[in-house]
């Protein structure tokens, strides 16, 4: 039993539930930044960050950095980037827009590829763009959570390396990564940026990136500095290289408590064969779409190819919207997301599903959504005479 004060789950695309244990590490007394201590545990957590990207490169390089995952924009924008150049942004909903933004704030071209709703770029549609101009860099949101829809990482970039080799990969894993397989090394990827709070399970405040030895080398041939100081790869790196040998450093104060959370919850993470973690919750999303279905509701991810595991975005029924369930859903103590996308946010839902409440089935946070789900749907349609 969690040692929690009473609360409604919290079932929303991030921030999610956490473990008693995170939580509890976070009440770490007040130490140095630079103490042996802090020191040792920093440098833990970066070796265990790799171990959650399933990269051994040595040459590949983790950062932890205080911020939230949307820093992990600015640091890909403003070190792999120059003003003037290329970048290839494949749509599939609302973050693609706030990438593309991001990297134009920073003077780059960010030309979208864009998909209707529910959907993502075909592979060939990305072949052609490839073709069409050369990119230095393709940005992909592995899960969109303003949609549901997953994006296939590894066959994109087998499309990148054939088509445009020397063009940057760049996965936002903002809302996968500790819930959808990602292999860094193996699917030859230059970047994935994520955050703490999503299915990672740590409290919101860390932005977390891993870069590969190209897109290291592409940051040292820059023709310009980089055009970002807080987010600048040349003070990061050095600082990142100094913890994970555990020698202290410094360049800005790091989020002491939060790193502790994160050591905490990437050794439960790393205590066991990643992969049965990806099955748990490929597992659990299953049970909630069959669920859906049951209900007679759809996805906006039509395609079971293009539907995540961490979240499910549900249409509501017509003559519905998410002022009618969400304060049943409450009701009966869940939390759900309404709708982020801006061209339908009226009509549907969000469920997230990831972390603890997956990998604690005694919690029994799905099975307690899925009938709160149907009583809410059932009660909102009785109140609106459906």
């Amino acid at each position: 039993m969690s040692n929690q004060p009473p609360h409604p789950t919290l079932l929303i695309p991030g921030p999610i539930e956490f473990d008693d244990a995170v939580l509890q590490s976070m009440s770490h007394y007040a130490e140095s930044h630079v103490a042996p201590g802090f020191v040792k545990t920093f440098g833990e957590t970066l070796t265990m960050v790799r171990k959650l990207f399933q990269s051994t490169n040595p040459a590949a390089q983790p950062l932890v950095v205080s911020g939230s995952g949307t820093l992990g924009w600015d640091f890909v924008a403003s070190n792999l980037l120059e003003k003037g150049e290329d970048a290839l942004v494949l749509h599939t909903g609302y973050f693609a827009n706030s990438f593309a933004s991001a990297l134009a704030t920073y003077g780059a071209n960010a030309t979208q590829l864009k998909a209707p709703i529910g959907d993502r770029p075909s592979f060939e549609e990305i072949e052609q763009a490839l073709k069409e101009k050369k990119y230095k860099a393709i940005t992909i949101t592995h899960v969109d959570t303003s949609t549901g829809v997953l994006s296939d990482i590894k066959k994109v970039t087998e499309v990148v390396r054939r088509v445009s080799p020397e063009t940057l990969v760049i996965v936002d894993g903002v809302c996968s990564v500790g819930c959808e397989e990602i292999a860094f090394d193996e699917w030859d990827i230059d970047v994935v940026l994520t955050a703490s709070q999503k299915a990672i399970g740590c409290p919101p405040g860390l932005a977390i990136l891993i870069f590969s030895p190209r897109a290291i080398e592409t940051f040292k041939a820059r023709k310009s500095p980089p055009s970002s100081y807080y987010a600048s790869l040349a003070n990061w790196v050095p600082i990142m290289q100094n913890y994970e040998n555990f020698k202290p450093s410094y360049f800005a104060t790091p989020s002491t408590q939060l790193i502790h959370a994160l050591h905490t919850t990437l050794t439960q993470i790393t205590a066991r064969p990643i992969s049965e973690r990806f099955a748990a919750h490929r597992q659990a999303s299953d049970r909630v779409k069959a669920a859906v279905a049951e209900l007679g509701l759809t996805q906006l991810a039509a395609k079971p190819e293009n539907q995540a595991h961490a979240m499910t975005a549900i249409w509501l029924p017509d003559g519905l919207a998410p002022p009618d369930v969400l304060p049943g859903l409450l009701k009966r103590d869940v939390i759900f997301a309404a709708g982020l996308h801006k061209e339908v946010a009226t009509k549907y839902i969000r469920f997230g599903h990831m972390g603890v409440s997956i990998t604690d089935p005694a919690r029994g946070d799905v099975d307690k959504a899925i009938t709160a789900l149907k009583e809410a749907i059932t009660e909102a349609k009785k109140a609106k005479g459906l």
